[in-house]
């Protein structure tokens, strides 16, 4: 299985969107400032966007975990 490189693009800022409301949530609880946690929440929107694409990029090149099956032939 291949995957292009937009299906990874999608699923990070999926994932990114979920990530930073939690980010967000848990930064308010802590601070009690609503302007901090939305601060704190844009900066990891963006960085961990980055981190995120690049990480899947790099498992899609590894084989680690992959079962390879043997092409069935038709005589």
């Amino acid at each position: 299985m291949h995957e292009k490189p937009y299906r990874s693009i999608v699923k990070t800022i999926s994932w990114r969107v979920l990530g930073t409301l939690d980010t967000i949530l848990i930064s308010y609880f802590i601070t009690g400032s609503l302007s901090m946690a939305a601060s704190i929440g844009a900066i990891e929107l963006v960085t961990k966007m980055i981190l995120y694409y690049y990480h899947e990029r790099a498992w899609n090149k590894s084989s680690f975990g992959i079962i390879k099956k043997d092409p069935e032939y038709q005589i």
